[in-house]
């Protein structure tokens, strides 16, 4: 499991990142995260992002974990 998929999971109160996906699998947003080294900005979006805009960096570069675990 990735650490940033870790450290999403912590952030959002989840003791790891599947009982979290399972939370959210049914809604319109999944919990997301930037994917660059020392941004761990995290928000909900889209489940299939790949590409979201992180606020802190102001880059292309959330990730939904749906997509971070494959499940997308």
């Amino acid at each position: 499991m990735s650490t940033k998929l870790d450290t999403l999971a912590t952030d959002w109160g989840y003791a790891d990142a599947q009982h979290m996906v399972e939370d959210y699998i049914f809604d319109g947003v999944m919990p997301a995260i930037c994917q660059n080294p020392g941004c761990d900005y995290s928000t909900e979006m889209e489940p299939d992002q790949d590409h979201g805009w992180c606020e802190n960096c102001s880059t292309n570069t959330l990730q939904s974990a749906s997509v971070m675990m494959g499940i997308i």
